[in-house]
């Protein structure tokens, strides 16, 4: 009978040596880490010693100094405490994008084609007769000055309006989104890191909005026992605490949020692995971790329901296989008129960044 022989595990994707490599490993660490750099460096110093991915022309000395020298980390000169940089930031929500749109290409999503076109900013394929009312930057002049020579001839050049060719063009609205992350202490049990996955979301979406839809705008609210705003640059530092789910804050606080925003197209996308199970009532929490508490979850989808008559659709990603808990999303997505998914870890950025995209986009006859 034929066996199976089993070797040694050897990692294909760890690094080499050399700075940009160190680095991309450097920066994926910072994820797990909450952006703590000397937790960082001490898990690369434990990998090297395993191993072996530096060697004796290029050490782990040799990254930290040149991370100082590229102003990536920053030393305390009183008590020696090193601690990431903006630029460090910024490098990991870039190296974030670059993973999850990268998969998006590959994947071959987000594109998403009307048939149906009007006045806007992103030209397509289509062609059609000049009409009252057309902007002239949709004229193509190349196209319509042709057809005046098939029209008339060379010798005698006119151009009339039935010469005049229009480029179609899609148009897309500003949007303003609230990105809602569930930080209860669910989000890091049963041997599974989800909180990790959520904070690279967030950062690759604050990235492909300010570089791609400068104009949209992004909010991201984190929910346990209360809900608060953070920014941008609290991302790679957010950590799980020991919070029940207090969805109901959560929304409440998002919808507020859009509320302020002169956008007419507003979202919330909601990651979230379990139920709530907390309230605040004058000033004191009460909690259930057992079941569906109905108390706690009359409050939240009444407030689905709000949202929804605020014209505010949320989009629930859950990242959990449990029937009652699939039974609650389901429910609660039916009040508010949203949408929900059921995602694993691995596709939660495909799926955000489609439906972010997608969402978007508006057409107009």
């Amino acid at each position: 009978m034929r066996g199976f022989h089993f070797s040694n595990f050897q990692p294909d994707d760890l690094p080499k040596g050399g700075f940009e490599e160190l680095l991309k490993l450097f920066t994926q660490l910072l994820n797990y880490t909450a952006g703590d750099a000397g937790e960082t460096l001490s898990w690369m110093n434990e990998l090297d010693k395993q191993y072996k991915f530096t060697n004796n022309d290029y050490g782990m000395g040799d990254f930290i100094e040149d991370l100082k020298d590229k102003g990536y980390l920053k030393e305390n000169p009183v008590n020696g405490e090193r601690s990431i940089t903006a630029k460090t930031e910024q490098t990991i929500r870039q190296s974030a994008l670059e993973e999850i749109f990268g998969k998006l290409k590959k994947a071959g999503k987000g594109n998403h084609n009307s048939n149906i076109s009007g006045i806007g900013e992103e030209k397509n394929a289509d062609r059609r007769e000049y009409t009252f009312g057309d902007s002239l930057d949709q004229i193509d002049m190349t196209a319509s000055i042709h057809n005046a020579q098939i029209n008339h001839g060379i010798g005698n050049f006119t151009l009339t309006e039935r010469d005049l060719e229009v480029e179609e063009k899609d148009y897309k609205t500003l949007t303003s989104t609230v990105l809602m992350i569930d930080i209860s202490h669910s989000m890091i049990l049963y041997g599974e890191d989800r909180i990790t996955p959520a904070k690279k979301v967030a950062m690759a979406l604050a990235e492909l909005i300010k570089t791609r839809y400068p104009k949209d705008t992004l909010d991201i609210v984190v929910f346990g026992n209360d809900a608060w705003p953070i920014t941008v640059k609290d991302l790679p530092y957010l950590q799980v605490g020991p919070y029940h789910t207090n969805t109901f804050a959560g929304l409440e606080l998002a919808a507020d949020l859009l509320r302020r925003r002169k956008t007419h197209n507003k979202q919330i996308f909601m990651i979230t692995d379990g139920k709530p199970t907390c309230l605040k009532e004058n000033g004191r929490y009460y909690k259930n971790s057992m079941g569906l508490d109905r108390k706690v979850i009359n409050k939240t989808l009444n407030m689905a329901a709000q949202c929804k008559r605020l014209n505010i659709p949320i989009t629930t990603f859950m990242i959990a296989q449990d029937p009652y808990l699939q039974q609650f999303v389901r429910e609660f997505t039916q009040i508010n008129g949203g949408r929900a998914f059921y995602s694993s870890l691995t596709g939660l950025g495909e799926y955000i960044f489609e439906d972010y995209i997608k969402n978007r986009r508006k057409t107009v006859r």
